[in-house]
């Protein structure tokens, strides 16, 4: 008995379909805020990572997790690719603030909140 070719194909695609993926944890509270990036682009099979995901901006406290996966969509163009190009997705969560964290806001927090110092240096 022979077996269709395209029954081997997707054979193959279906047992090569498990997605890849990994988070990490930084220990802060997360904030319902998510920055998601569905294809983040990277190359020859991930060797040559994606750019960096920009957070700063938008997440002033830092992140509270980030995960990384290869969907099905993403091992499909891969595939498709021979593995030149393999996109992943990327999801960042942002951390709650402080006084989110903890259910309470300071009076110093509510008067501050017109004035946001620049990263790392003064609002002078």
């Amino acid at each position: 008995m022979q077996v269709p070719r395209i029954a081997v194909l997707l054979a193959a695609l279906t047992s090569l379909s498990a997605c890849y993926h990994a988070t990490i944890e930084t220990g802060l509270s997360p904030s319902p805020q998510v920055l998601e990036k569905s294809f983040a682009s990277s190359w020859i099979y991930g060797l040559v990572p994606p750019k960096t995901v920009e957070t700063t901006n938008r997440c002033p406290q830092g992140a509270a997790k980030v995960e990384t996966q290869l969907t099905f969509l993403n091992q499909l163009v891969g595939f498709l690719t021979l593995g030149i190009y393999t996109p992943m997705h990327i999801r960042v969560t942002c951390a709650q603030t402080a006084a989110a964290a903890t259910g309470s806001v300071s009076p110093d927090s509510e008067a501050d909140q017109g004035s946001a110092a620049a990263p790392g240096g003064s609002s002078e």
